[in-house]
């Protein structure tokens, strides 16, 4: 049977073009078809994805391959690139081991969105790393309702809302000064955006709750509902946003059993300078 790989490249970047060239020579090797679309008529299976570029591009490839289970690999050619498993001089080796099946499969999980406008027409969405409700005019702020688990929490007026997912805890929501979780974290993440409220904190809520936002008729600003930072739903005012933990997860081709901490470390230039290692404990169980 006929093996075939998907290459999703980043569109206008030169280096992301002759990375592409360089997997689609390195699979072809391995007796692998690739393509750049998923081809109707096509018997054959896509049995994985190579992503070439920055995290956006991963994002992108996530959403192209919604709801087939295909596994995803990222090779970094953007900035930071926390989805990425390797970086742009391991094109080659990494295509010859996703065609040698080396790679191990890490789910990560979504988030669903439900979107309803005043008059009743609803629109729904996914994202994995964040929803954001934000405002629509940046001359003005919103004015939120937030709910979680069917209960009012507080009412403010800000510049937005991020919900996150642990995979979306590096992305805006750090930027918005929220948390870092580690990917395994089954939870949520909310942060609120320049709010105008004494309790504006981050919240890590339960993997079963679900978040409400409510965009209040005395706004200044209709909103938009932004979905990883790349595709938006316009809402206007009394419109309602509920978000909850996402029914399919995406898929992630792994290479590497490196903990968490160690690809923060690396792409954050975190300084360990003078870390020793496990340091000994004593009887009490304290570090000496």
């Amino acid at each position: 049977m006929t093996r075939r790989i998907l290459l999703v490249v980043h569109p206008h970047r030169p280096e992301a073009q002759e990375a592409a060239s360089l997997a689609a020579a390195a699979l072809e090797a391995e007796g692998i078809v690739t393509c750049t679309d998923f081809e109707a008529g096509v018997d054959a299976p896509v049995e994985a994805a190579l992503v070439l570029g920055g995290d956006g591009t991963i994002l992108h490839a996530a959403d192209m391959t919604r709801g087939t289970g295909i596994p995803l690999l990222g090779v970094n050619l953007g900035h930071v690139g926390f989805l990425a498993e390797l970086e742009r001089d391991d094109v080659a080796h990494a295509a010859r081991r996703l065609a040698a099946g080396e790679y191990e499969i890490e789910e990560r999980g979504t988030l669903d969105v439900l979107v309803t406008l005043p008059d009743g027409r609803r629109t729904q969405g996914w994202a994995l790393n964040d929803v954001t409700v934000e405002r629509a005019n940046l001359r003005t702020t919103i004015e939120v309702a937030l709910d979680i688990d069917d209960r009012p929490l507080s009412t403010f007026g800000c510049d937005g809302v991020v919900v996150a997912s642990a995979t979306g805890s590096t992305a805006h929501a750090f930027s918005a000064g929220g948390p870092i979780l580690w990917p395994d974290v089954d939870a949520l993440l909310v942060v609120p955006l320049a709010a105008h409220a004494l309790f504006s904190r981050p919240l890590v809520v339960g993997p079963r709750s679900e978040v409400r936002i409510e965009i209040l008729d005395r706004s200044a600003s209709d909103g938009q509902v932004v979905l990883d930072g790349a595709r938006a739903i316009d809402v206007e005012r009394g419109s309602r946003i509920e978000v909850r933990r996402g029914a399919r997860a995406v898929r992630l081709a792994r290479m590497s059993d490196a903990p968490f901490s160690e690809r923060l470390v690396q792409k954050f230039a975190l300084p360990v300078d003078g870390f020793r290692g496990e340091r000994p404990i004593s009887d009490t169980g304290a570090g000496i």
